[in-house]
């Protein structure tokens, strides 16, 4: 696997060391070929297969990175590739795949449906089918991830990845516990579809409802058998994030590290940074799994989490319908340094009386207590003023 997957960096964070009061090691599997780790146990699968299985092509289901870690696999054994993807796979994703060489077929709205679809299929072609965590050989080429941490960090106390179908953390925790079973592995999913968490608790591997989610890439309704049963023996536990806490998340990594993570990547610093493990002055290693973040969606998680971390906000104003109103709403948010982004005003709307006006003003602010502060002068200054969501 050498001369096809990186050895990807384990960088020391100190931001998110202070914030979290660990030492905290990010093992930035977002800067892997294909943008995620998905390439190690899709390689691994593919160069176990026979000569005559490789000839008849593979088949496999993917919400997006397993079906690029596949495609390119594929690519570089010169063999056939079919892709079966979610028809709300992220777009940049679905491109990424086609432009690896291999055929995509959007069916299904979640990932369980395309994997239906997939197994239907292998069976009309013949071909191999390669499950994105369900397989000894995918489970395996995953844990080279945790061999990797161990030879960056031999003195490395926990590691922290997120839990989707499963296989990346089965394959960490059983490559990482064989050589040291002091070492803590922990797995971490979105509350809006906890389906490892569940199954653990009912002591069997069991399909969920899920709700929809921004860490489409552990957007899972039911885990692996063989990933359920490792991971029952050796991971220590699984927590839960919130989709506000990966917004956040994902923000802090892109302005303070500079990287770009998807949702599912990110959730492991947040339940770092949202206290869900209750470690402290420990040496964690977080894996962020992936980096391929439809380009439409970046700024959106940009926006929500200006919002969320309050460095955003939008005032809606009624104004008498005369001279000096406007600037003297301007001036009032403008002299307690907010930064006036947007000014909408209209005469003219279906709760707007005559001798009237509606001001929707958007506004860069400091912090949540800025714009409470904001709130409470323009009420006091007598302006009849509502926050926006």
């Amino acid at each position: 696997m050498k001369e096809v997957v990186h050895t990807t960096p384990l960088d020391y964070s100190k931001t998110f060391s202070n914030l979290s009061q660990n030492e905290v090691y990010l093992k930035l599997e977002n800067l892997q070929k294909t943008g995620s780790f998905k390439v190690r146990g899709s390689y691994n699968k593919l160069i176990n297969l026979s000569e005559e299985e490789l000839k008849k092509g593979v088949v496999a289901a993917s919400a997006g990175n397993h079906a690029q870690g596949v495609a390119y696999s594929s690519q570089m054994l010169g063999i056939q590739c079919t892709i079966v993807m979610p028809k709300g796979a992220p777009l940049s994703k679905v491109l990424a795949t086609r432009q690896y060489g291999a055929e995509v077929i959007l069916e299904g709205n979640v990932f369980d449906e395309a994997l239906a679809y997939a197994l239907k299929l292998k069976d009309q072609m013949g071909a191999a089918f390669i499950h994105a965590f369900d397989d000894e050989a995918v489970i395996a080429g995953q844990g080279t991830v945790g061999l990797e941490i161990l030879d960056q960090l031999p003195d490395v106390e926990a590691i922290i990845c997120p839990v989707g179908g499963g296989g990346l953390i089965a394959g960490i925790a059983m490559a990482v516990k064989e050589k040291n079973p002091h070492i803590s592995v922990y797995g971490v999913q979105t509350i809006a579809c906890p389906s490892m968490k569940q199954s653990l608790l009912e002591n069997k591997a069991v399909m969920i409802e899920a709700a929809p989610t921004m860490a489409d890439g552990i957007a899972v309704k039911k885990p692996g058998l063989k990933t359920f049963e490792i991971i029952k023996d050796y991971v220590d536990d699984i927590y839960c994030v919130d989709e506000m806490e990966i917004a956040r998340t994902m923000l802090m990594i892109l302005e303070r590290n500079k990287l770009l993570v998807e949702g599912s990547g990110a959730s492991p610093l947040a339940a770092l940074l949202y206290k869900k493990l209750k470690l402290k002055g420990k040496k964690v290693a977080a894996v962020l799994t992936g980096g391929n973040v439809d380009v439409n969606f970046i700024s959106r998680i940009i926006e929500r989490g200006l919002v969320e971390s309050g460095r955003y906000a939008v005032f809606a104003f009624t104004l008498k319908d005369k001279p000096g109103e406007l600037e003297k709403a301007l001036g009032s948010i403008s002299a307690l340094d907010a930064n006036i982004q947007s000014v909408n005003l209209h005469h003219i709307g279906k709760h707007i009386y005559p001798g009237y006006a509606q001001l929707v003003i958007s506004v860069e602010t400091k912090n949540h207590d800025h714009i409470e502060q904001l709130f409470k002068v323009l009420k006091q200054k007598g302006f009849k003023v509502t926050m926006e969501d």
